[in-house]
């Protein structure tokens, strides 16, 4: 019989989802993104251009690591620096084309290697029960 408890439930998609989500994150991909790369791209496309400072803040490491971060996806020609026009002392982060299309190259391979794990390892049933899902488990992230 189904949970209908909601602490249950809520228990279950918490371990479930985050599991998930780790094993995505984990993925090792030759030629692809690193995690702190990938989150530094998801925070210049999201929010535009910005400081280092502010993009070390946004995900909670030092300036230092952030920095490193920068110098891997300058060198690989993922982001580009800007002088600041309101402070020249500073520089601005800017995703460019190649960032662009390097991070939505990382999304479709994972999205690809997920796709594979669902048709290999669940039945027809299941996976009208995981498209179903899907639109539930969206809405319950925006309510949060």
């Amino acid at each position: 019989m189904p949970k209908s408890d909601p602490n249950e439930i809520a228990e279950a998609l918490r371990v479930g989802i985050g599991l998930l989500v780790r094993r995505l994150r984990q993925l090792q991909i030759e030629g692809s993104l690193t995690l702190p790369e990938t989150a530094a791209l998801k925070r210049l496309e999201a929010g535009g251009p910005t400081t280092a400072t502010e993009l070390a803040k946004q995900e909670q490491i030092s300036p230092q690591s952030m920095g490193a971060t920068l110098n891997a996806l300058e060198g690989r020609r993922f982001i580009r620096r800007l002088s600041d026009p309101h402070d020249g002392r500073r520089s601005i982060v800017a995703m460019t084309p190649a960032g662009g299309k390097a991070l939505r190259e990382n999304r479709s391979v994972r999205t690809r290697l997920l796709a594979q794990a669902i048709a290999a390892a669940f039945t027809r049933e299941e996976l009208h029960v995981l498209a179903a899902a899907a639109p539930l488990v969206e809405r319950l992230a925006e309510r949060l």
